[in-house]
């Protein structure tokens, strides 16, 4: 996907596996791999994004 720029999570692991996180050109969050850098593993709206951010935030998913 050479229209997106991908930053590497601060948390992703040193061997390689790695999230990746971009924004395509109509503002929606994509989540890779970076191991398969050329495939788009999630596609999630702003809306749905910052709702999953907000979850994160109030400490929805600490119990998974």
């Amino acid at each position: 996907m050479a229209d997106v720029s991908w930053v590497k999570s601060r948390r992703s692991g040193k061997q390689g596996n790695c999230v990746l996180v971009a924004r395509d050109l109509n503002g929606d969050v994509l989540l890779g791999d970076s191991k398969h850098p050329d495939v788009i593993c999630a596609r999630y709206t702003d809306a749905e994004w910052r709702a999953f951010l907000g979850g994160v935030h109030d400490g929805d998913f600490d119990a998974i």
